[in-house]
């Protein structure tokens, strides 16, 4: 009898792309669907750079309403261009698959740029630009929901210090999550 396993994988890669803006013109140009790549050879000197980081935990509300979509089941919400947001946060509260959303007491959740989320192969990503005004505050905890806040259902939560946002700077986060 041959012993056979089955899982799906699930692999995280976040991503955070800096630049100082403070005019707000390259929030505008990334939430309107220039790429990463145009971005930052139209804007070199403002360009602070990136920081990458892998993993998260995927949370049973999202992991159940994903469930729902795949059945039909009942009437649930996609994480589609028009319900996804990204969101961030300002707890190092450990992740846990029972949490319904981000922990901290500041949180803000922006709507994904123009064009996204996208599929390549097994792989989705969702990207969403923070402007000179937006979650200006500790970066510690990231989500994916499909709502305006975490009143939806928050796919995954990653918890991961990556400084503090403040006025006069664009972050870019982005989540790729591939499937395999």
């Amino acid at each position: 009898m041959e012993n056979a396993k089955e899982k799906i994988g699930w692999k995280a890669h976040w991503r955070i792309d800096k630049f100082h803006d403070a005019e707000n013109k390259i929030a505008g140009a990334l939430q309107a669907g220039l790429s990463m790549f145009d971005a930052q050879q139209m804007f070199r000197d403002a360009y602070r750079g990136c920081e990458e980081f892998e993993a998260n935990i995927a949370l049973n509300e999202g992991l159940q309403e994903l469930i729902d979509i795949i059945c039909g089941l009942g009437t649930p919400t996609k994480w589609d261009n028009a319900n996804a947001r990204l969101g961030v946060g300002n707890s190092n509260t450990a992740e846990s698959a029972s949490q319904t959303g981000l922990q901290g007491a500041s949180k803000t959740f922006k709507a994904m740029d123009t064009g996204y989320p996208q599929r390549s192969g097994q792989t989705a990503e969702w990207r969403a630009t923070f402007g000179s005004a937006d979650a200006n505050y500790a970066w510690e905890e990231y989500t994916v929901v499909n709502a305006a806040d975490d009143t939806g259902k928050n796919l995954n939560r990653k918890v991961a210090s990556k400084g503090t946002k403040s006025s006069g700077e664009t972050w870019t986060l982005s989540l790729q999550v591939s499937f395999s």
